[in-house]
């Protein structure tokens, strides 16, 4: 199943929030326990992405969460998401979710509302003769109640955690600490009858009539009836915790009665805590009912749930599934998700998941630091630069280099991790781009989008590669797999020095992946334009006493029925760059030249594009015009063939075991794939998500460089596997 964790972070950024208003909540949970949750899920089988609960949150759920009105299966959120600011924080993203139509765990909006609100809860605990300690509601420091009696605890209404608790003994300490309250808190403040004695705390996990309680955890107060539990002790040294708690059995029996009462009496759903004391005289009261029970290691939650055998990562999962259970019932859980052989035993994909995840925010500074060698197809020693900086990583993951020199580029390189002859995979990129200094744009990011030069045509492939690769060394993987990888330098020029030395390395070798950018979407290319880039000069000549006449004219003559080739034929496009002329009186001819890029879906189709081309450059015009073609680059198309088709199958597959979308599509821009021989079983575009190539907005979808790694690491396996089964 698909897994959403949304969280909030402790300081609010501009991309969180319009404007800062009101008071800002001061519950989070630390990055270290979302990061843990999040690996407790995946050992369950699911696939995991961490979201920040800010204004990008919805964006980021259509993108990641599956589309059950296409006939997708469902996901789920588990939410961890305190709010960020003003009132009823805990509803906002539960509001959310459910207005996107988003299955989440955890209470709705209805019943954290009431929840967090300390005066609702405690009226609707009385309304239903569920014993709680009187209580008061000051307004302001001044306000007067006839019955109040001391020792009172005084606390913001709002708050959980212990914020601001303090016990007064009279009248004076009492209004100091309402004005101290209000002024920090922004809201009315509850004064509560204090209650000396021992202190408890109940886990409850379930809904209906399948809830269980945990044992119950008793707070040490080291024999101090009068003693109370700071929020500075509970973040920064809790109070030691008995579980389970020495208590008779019958006082056991009633705690436990009146906690699940609370629980559904209040509306709670899948788990939360319920917080009591104990007079001297055994009589329980209910203090206050936290419907985001801490899922923190030291939390008296997480102590409880230890105790009645759970293992962290059963926990989070036995979590996940009765809110699974809720929504959709015994019959959509798969048992084998969620059970102890499976947390225990991770499939690889989670394996995977999880090590690319947590390796997220180094990849990313790598992808900047390649990014910004502007390794223009002409600046060799950028060019050779990057190769050496690629060459350091991949020597790490026990792969040795071979350099193939050339004068007019930069070197190509050829790596594997094995010395036989044949390879199981063979990866293939470039290490070129076609920015010159003019049109390069250095590495940023907005959002989850990361932008520059060449991020998506190659670079962002690249780190795909490398960092796939280093999550089957993790997973014990890669020695038994037979990895080639090939760089060429000669992209931007169509593979003019590198084709030869494609067909060759790609001949002794099983499978062929190309590294590229992927659509939206999730395509990945079973196959590809051809190309042909003329350069086409036009001169006219004119004779002795001619009347002047300008060249222009003639020129876009020619574009409009050159453009007219590619009118109505799918996948094929006849483009037109650098349009410039110069005309001049005199005896010097006027002159044009243009670049013309003709993309073709075959071979005869790429022929008749040509044919007709230079059919119509020799054209005759009623002015004396010469026109000289010449080809600069050609690169053949990749036509789709049944081991092709058969090859996306199997990794078809792949992402489907790893809820990963995917989709067959034909690509418009070409590739080394196309000098590969026709026979092989091979597939594009498996680098990250990404958009706008060759442009200033090229980009790739940061979250898409996990799930792509994941979909290039599976696929690598498995050809491992299918190239030893075809021996």
């Amino acid at each position: 199943m698909k897994i959403a964790i949304v969280y909030n972070k402790k300081t609010i950024e501009e991309k969180d929030v319009i404007n800062v208003f009101g008071m800002m909540t001061k519950e989070h949970y630390s990055e270290k326990t979302v990061e843990k949750v999040a690996k407790s899920l995946e050992k369950g089988g699911h696939s995991v992405k961490v979201i920040e609960g800010g204004m990008s949150f919805i964006d980021d759920m259509k993108d990641f969460m599956p589309k059950v009105v296409a006939g997708e299966r469902p996901g789920m959120v588990f939410n961890m998401a305190y709010g960020i600011q003003g009132q009823n924080r805990y509803t906002h993203v539960p509001a959310m979710l459910e207005m996107l139509g988003i299955p989440y765990v955890g209470s709705g909006p209805e019943a954290h509302a009431v929840v967090q609100d300390k005066v609702m809860t405690k009226i609707v605990l009385q309304k239903n003769h569920i014993p709680t300690p009187g209580f008061w509601v000051f307004s302001t420091p001044e306000d007067e109640f006839d019955d109040l009696v001391f020792p009172v605890i005084v606390k913001p209404k709002m708050e959980s955690t212990s914020m601001g608790m303090e016990v007064v003994e009279n009248w004076d300490d009492l209004r100091r600490a309402v004005a101290k309250q209000i002024e920090k808190y922004s809201q009315e403040i509850l004064v509560e009858q204090f209650i000396p004695g021992r202190e408890f705390a109940v886990g409850l996990l379930g809904n209906g009539t399948h809830v269980e309680v945990l044992p119950i955890v008793e707070i040490d107060l080291g024999g101090d009836p009068n003693r109370i539990q700071t929020i500075t002790e509970k973040k920064n040294k809790p109070l030691d915790k008995i579980c389970p708690a020495k208590i008779t059995e019958e006082q056991e029996n009633e705690i436990k009665r009146i906690s699940l009462k609370s629980f559904k009496k209040l509306g709670i759903n899948d788990f939360a805590r319920v917080d009591f004391r104990m007079d001297e005289n055994g009589n329980v009261y209910v203090l206050e009912l936290n419907s985001m029970a801490s899922l923190g290691v030291t939390g008296s939650y997480v102590h409880a749930a230890k105790t009645a055998g759970y293992t962290y990562d059963s926990m989070i999962n036995k979590i996940l599934d009765v809110a699974a259970m809720r929504y959709f019932g015994e019959s959509y859980l798969h048992p084998h998700e969620a059970s102890p052989e499976t947390i225990e035993s991770q499939p690889l994909r989670s394996v995977i998941r999880s090590h690319l995840r947590s390796h997220l925010t180094s990849n990313e500074k790598f992808l900047e630091q390649i990014v910004n060698n502007n390794s223009n197809v002409h600046n060799i020693e950028n060019v050779n630069r990057l190769a050496h900086t690629i060459i350091k990583r991949l020597e790490n993951l026990g792969f040795h280099s071979q350099d193939y020199r050339e004068f007019d580029v930069g070197n190509m390189v050829y790596l594997k991790n094995h010395d036989s002859e044949t390879n199981d995979i063979l990866l293939l990129s470039h290490l070129d781009t076609w920015y010159e200094n003019r049109d390069f744009t250095p590495f940023y990011k907005v959002g989850n989008k990361l932008y520059g030069s060449g991020i998506a045509e190659s670079k962002g492939g690249i780190l795909v590669m490398i960092s796939s690769l280093h999550a089957l060394r993790f997973a014990r993987k890669l020695k038994k797999i037979k990895c080639g990888i090939l760089l060429i330098s000669d992209d931007s020029l169509g593979g003019r020095y590198s084709n030869k030395l494609v067909h060759d390395v790609s001949n002794v070798s099983n499978y062929i992946v190309d590294l590229k950018w992927g659509t939206k979407e999730g395509g990945v290319a079973i196959s590809c334009s051809g190309v042909t880039r003329y350069h086409i000069d036009m001169v006219h000549i004119r004779r002795p006493n001619e009347t002047v006449k300008e060249v222009i004219p003639d020129m876009c003559s020619k574009v409009v029925s050159w453009k007219k080739i590619s009118h109505g034929t799918s996948d094929a496009r006849i483009t037109i760059s650098n349009f410039s002329a110069q005309t001049s009186y005199g005896r010097a001819p006027d002159y044009g030249k243009l670049l013309l890029e003709s993309r073709y879906v075959s071979a005869e189709q790429g022929k008749i594009f040509d044919s007709e081309i230079r059919r119509i450059a020799k054209k005759k015009l009623s002015t004396n015009l010469d026109v000289h073609v010449a080809k600069q680059v050609t690169r053949a198309p990749l036509e789709k063939t049944e081991r092709i088709e058969k090859f996306f199958e199997i990794i078809q597959k792949l992402a489907k075991s790893a809820e990963i979308k995917i989709k067959s599509e034909h690509r418009f821009a070409p590739s080394s794939l196309c000098d590969v021989s026709e026979d092989k079983p091979m597939i594009g575009s498996m680098g990250p998500i990404g958009s706008d190539y060759r442009t200033p907005n090229e980009h790739i979808f940061r979250d898409s460089i996990v799930d792509r790694g994941i979909l290039l690491a599976l696929t690598i396996n498995k050809c491992s596997s299918l190239s030893r089964e075809e021996k």
